[in-house]
């Protein structure tokens, strides 16, 4: 498994241990709490990570993406869907251009 592969195992782990967690003590359990919020904060992120990659400051993208990722795996979990969930989505895609799977859409 991949170093990447590992610490998203990890850090989705770590996300669904929060839910129920006091809100207090726990910015995870907040957005998971509110999954409205949780998408918001997804949105943000999405935008800083395409400033971030307009530039030329590799950490900058790195960290960036960091943050989308881990609100990525929020709004997953808020939802109920699992990683293995888009696996199988991503599974179902391979060997089909990308044009064609866009075209193929309802």
């Amino acid at each position: 498994m991949s170093r990447f592969a590992e610490v998203l195992e990890r850090l989705a782990a770590t996300i669904a241990s929060r839910r129920g967690a006091e809100a207090k003590a726990s910015y995870t359990a907040q957005l998971l709490a509110d999954p409205a919020r949780a998408a918001k904060k997804l949105g943000e992120e999405a935008v800083e990570t395409v400033i971030a990659a307009l530039g030329s400051d590799k950490d900058a993208l790195a960290a960036e993406s960091a943050d989308l990722i881990y609100h990525w795996l929020v709004v997953l979990a808020a939802a109920g869907v699992s990683l293995d969930d888009v696996a199988a989505r991503l599974e179902a895609r391979e060997g089909t251009s990308g044009l064609d799977e866009k075209a193929g859409r309802k």
